[in-house]
């Protein structure tokens, strides 16, 4: 059994969404233009149809994906205890005398490191867990190795 698809309630709430949009508006219109485009005949030259037919394969490829993440998925709860690091928790971190940087630490399916969400899975992620306020922890990034104290876990 492969490891679950760790989301949080938010990000569980999305994908729904957007499976619940492919399933129903998006292949609604493909089904349109694969009709119009089998209307107009000859289908080994027709453009229009073998664009529709990537298009649909792309559609059902995504509708399979997010019905694995979702059947695969472990819902993050709120932790009672923010004593230790774990998945869903915000973490304030501080490199050095650089700034502190907060992080939500959230499973590889919802991480957007350039909008502070990393995944417990990267090299920070891994690095974060289980530490306490006040510890520190080294990663080894694509930018070499560093060392950040954590500040605070909420």
């Amino acid at each position: 059994m492969s490891q679950p698809n760790y989301l949080t309630p938010e990000g569980e709430a999305k994908l729904k969404a957007e499976l619940e949009e492919l399933k129903g508006p998006r292949r609604g219109e493909l089904a349109a233009r694969l009709r119009s485009a089998i209307q107009m005949g000859d289908l080994s030259e027709n453009a229009d149809y073998h664009k529709a037919k990537e298009d649909q394969g792309f559609l059902e490829g995504r509708i399979q994906e997010l019905e694995s993440i979702l059947r695969n998925s472990a819902i993050i709860e709120k932790s009672s205890s923010i004593d230790v690091v774990s998945i869903g928790d915000h973490v304030t971190i501080q490199e050095g005398d650089f700034d502190p940087e907060t992080y939500h630490l959230v499973g590889p399916t919802e991480a957007d490191p350039r909008n502070g969400r990393i995944s417990h899975e990267s090299p920070i992620g891994k690095a974060l867990m289980d530490k306490k306020v006040g510890e520190f922890a080294e990663a080894e990034t694509p930018g070499g190795k560093i060392k950040f104290k954590i500040v605070k876990i909420e």
